[in-house]
Parts: C-alpha cells; structure tokens; sequence
C-alpha cells in the first residue's frame, strides 16, 4: 500500500513539474515576443485589389508576418494607385515613400535591363525551374546583388505559372501579322513583340480593359483565365492564345528598403521570409486549382482559343536570344547574370526534358 502511494506521489509530481516546466516555456515565449517592438508598416503593390490571386499575395505576406510575431509586426497592403500608381513601386520603396512594396522587377528594366531575371525572360524558366533557381542556383543572391544598387533587398512572392499569350482582336497566323499591332506586353516580351513589328505598350493591369475596349490597343496580356475572366478582358477581345511564350513562370515579389530591414529585430526578418516564401508557393497553386475552370468558362462564352503558329514561336524565340546576346555584349553586369543563368537554364532543361516532359507527353495525351 505504501509503495503503490509512493508511486502515485511520484506521478503526481512529475506531472506537476512537466506542467511547470510547459508553462515557464510559455511565459518564455511570450515574455520574448512582447519584448520585441510594435512595428506597422505599409506596403503598396502594383496590383488592383480585385484581383485575389496576386493581391492576395501581398495580403499572405501581411498576414502572415502579423500570426507569427503575435500582431506585434504589422503590414498594411495598399492597391496600385492608393499611394503610388503600379508600376513605381520600387521608386516608392527606394525613396522610403513606403517600407515595402509587391511586384515584378521586370517592371524597371528601364533602370538596369538585368533586373527581368528576377521576374522572368521569353523561353526562360518555368515557375518550378524558377524556384530551383531563386532558392538553389544563386538567384536569390544574384538580385540581393542587383537590388543593393537601389537600397533595397527583395524577396520571390508569387508565381502564376505558364502564362497565357493573350487577348487579340483578330487572328494572328504569322510574324507578318504582328506588324503595327498596338499590344500591352511590359518586360523582355514586349522587347522581343517589338523586334518582330509590335507597337508595345506597357499599362497596369486596372487599365488594360478600357484600352482594349476603346481601340487604344489591339492585343493585350496579362495572366491567365482566372484573372483574364476578372478583368473582362474577353469582352473587349475575341482571340486568345497560348502559350505566353515570354512569361513561362514569372516571380512576384516584395521590395522592402534596405534601411528599414536592418531596423527590424532578427525574430522579424525570419519571420517575413517566412511569409514571403509561403505566399511564393501559394499563389501558384492557387493558380493552377483555378485556370482550369476558368477557360472551360470562357471556352463556353464567345472565346475563341489558338495556339501560336510555329512560324511565331521559332521567330520570337531566335530573335529573344539575339536579343540576349546584344544585351550582354552591351552591359557587363547583364552578361555575368546571362551567362551564369544560362547555363542553369541548359542543365535544368536536359533534366526536365527526362523526368517532366517524358511523362507529360505521354499521360496528357493518353488520358483516361
């Protein structure tokens, strides 16, 4: 009887000092988090709020920096024109208009033409290759590089997949077809539609329908169904193509100022790269549970669906790395980044033309 009380009491006491111990954790725990300072940001974007993939990206990063730091670290995210229009989100965050900013650094090729690597470049990566190369190829450390010119650090936010070609007016069967077409296409895409004949023009994405509509331009792209069916923008044009040959896995991203990142605590940092690298992987697989259904709507509207001529393909690709090599013979730094990506791109590609492409050709063509 004796023993079986002993017993008990040491149970009992062992359960009591492992409750202590949990909750002395806990009281750690919070004692640390509440000794880090309230920080509130803001954070503009160059997207329109109605657009809840994208968006939403920016709002994953803001949310999630606020669950893991207790709400102690707060980011307001603000649409494309409610403090700075959408395509000067980097002057917003170079200039400390704002802590951070989401959006693609192909946007500001006008200020070093190496920046399109962070977001993109025609028959370059797709979103997974991208991936491999922001997180494991040296991409991540080649745009910190690029970006410290500006006083900024960035970090990949998103990624929609293989894009669609876009929205035209009328069919387009050759390269002769292209010849004095007004078309929306930012990045090294519009450099490349612009070499084969293409008037390009380069809008935010809350304006692309009133142009299309109104005739100010003749073709315009911008994601995929999802958000083309949110923007209407097949409403304002009849032909959509694929694929989006000079977006095969674009990276969104967020730009904080370099000064007000070395203010944040250690504990705040890790926890934004976090965030950021969540809403990286998020947003693609929400893009790609959703297109599906999306075009099999549009298909049933008055959409009318083609592919691009191979005359088109092989002529936007050869003059793209024609474009490539005048770059890098012009701009030292675009050449290091060029070359050094390059080569990532040809031993990735020798991979995935193994594992991925044997195995797409044969199921998405044999399908039961």
């Amino acid at each position: 009887m004796k023993r079986r009380k002993l017993i008990n009491n040491i149970t009992v006491g062992a359960a009591s000092a492992a409750a202590l111990a949990a909750c002395n954790q806990t009281t750690t725990q919070t004692t640390t988090t509440d000794s880090l300072p309230k920080i509130r940001w803001k954070m503009t974007t160059s997207w329109p709020r109605s657009l809840d993939t994208i968006f939403g990206a920016a709002q994953t990063v803001c949310d999630r920096v606020a669950a893991m730091t207790n709400g102690r670290f707060k980011i307001t995210p603000y649409s494309a024109g409610e403090i700075v229009p959408g395509l000067e989100v980097l002057d917003a965050v170079q200039q400390r208009t704002v802590q951070c900013g989401h959006t693609a650094s192909y946007y500001y090729i006008g200020k070093n033409p190496a920046l399109a690597f962070g977001t993109t470049i025609p028959f370059g990566l797709t979103a997974q290759q991208q991936n491999a190369w922001y997180y494991h190829g040296g991409g991540l450390e080649t745009m910190h590089k690029l970006y410290s010119d500006f006083n900024i650090i960035s970090f990949p936010a998103g990624n929609t997949g293989v894009q669609m070609g876009g929205w035209f007016k009328r069919e387009i069967k050759t390269v002769g077809d292209l010849n004095g077409l007004k078309m929306r296409i930012p990045g090294f895409g519009g450099q490349v539609m612009s070499r084969l004949g293409v008037n390009v023009q380069v809008l935010p994405g809350g304006e692309i329908f009133l142009a299309l509509e109104r005739g100010a331009l003749d073709a315009a792209e911008w994601v995929g169904p999802y958000d083309d069916l949110k923007l209407g923008l097949h409403k304002a044009a009849k032909y959509y193509y694929y694929p989006g040959w000079w977006e095969p896995g674009p990276t969104f991203e967020v730009q904080v100022n370099l000064n007000e990142w070395n203010k944040l605590p250690k504990e705040y940092q890790e926890a934004f790269k976090s965030a950021a690298y969540q809403a990286n992987i998020s947003m693609l697989a929400q893009y790609d549970a959703l297109n599906g259904a999306a075009l099999a709507e549009l298909i049933a509207g008055d959409t009318e669906l083609r592919s691009y001529s191979q005359e088109i393909l092989q002529a936007a690709q050869k003059e793209a790395f024609a474009f490539y090599e005048e770059k890098a013979s012009q701009d030292a730094t675009f050449k290091e980044i060029y070359e050094e990506w390059k080569k990532f791109r040809e031993q990735i590609y020798k991979w995935n033309a193994i594992n991925e492409l044997s195995f797409a050709q044969f199921t998405f063509n044999n399908q039961e």
